[in-house]
């Protein structure tokens, strides 16, 4: 139960911060990484320490790739490596399911929302077609500055607590 407590409060607050001021603080996530592995030893030893480094590399490497290529912030990448560290591997990998699931859905919407849902439509399909290639992407006319981006912290947050809640039915 404590550390579905921590987990809570630290989804918490960095919902609050990433929706305000798009940042998730390392004032959070760190200390949360740190009673992660700390708890996990004093209750299990070497096998916790190990629980929670597992747990911890896999939420970092789940986010590791999408921070690279500048999709998300590193805040996200340390929010979810935290997660890893609280709860272990195997509930950081299903909540990066529920989460990848989530932040798709979010962001069709916006795209949606933004272009239009027959714009969309008719470009997903025309994309199909040419496959990314230059021919498409100069047909479409599409440049940079039309991105659209939300707080990932959102998907975070609510994709971890659907495993919460699907792992306390399970």
């Amino acid at each position: 139960m404590f550390i579905y407590t921590i987990l809570g409060i630290t989804l918490l607050i960095s919902l609050i911060t990433d929706v305000r001021k798009r940042k998730i603080l390392n004032i959070v996530t760190l200390p949360a990484i740190l009673i992660g592995f700390v708890y996990n030893t004093a209750t299990l030893g070497l096998e916790g320490f190990l629980f929670s480094g597992k747990g911890f590399l896999a939420g970092a490497a789940f986010l590791l790739i999408p921070y690279i290529l500048g999709g998300m912030g590193a805040g996200d990448v340390k929010l979810l490596a935290a997660i890893g560290a609280l709860t272990g591997t195997m509930f950081t990998f299903y909540s990066f399911i529920y989460i990848a699931l989530i932040g798709g859905f979010i962001s069709v919407f916006l795209i949606m929302k933004n272009k239009g849902i027959w714009n969309s439509i008719k470009s997903f399909f025309f994309i199909m077609v040419f496959l990314r290639s230059s021919i498409g992407s100069i047909l479409l006319n599409e440049n940079k500055k039309s991105s659209i981006s939300f707080p990932y912290g959102v998907a975070i947050v609510l994709g971890t607590l659907c495993e919460v809640i699907i792992g306390v039915m399970k």
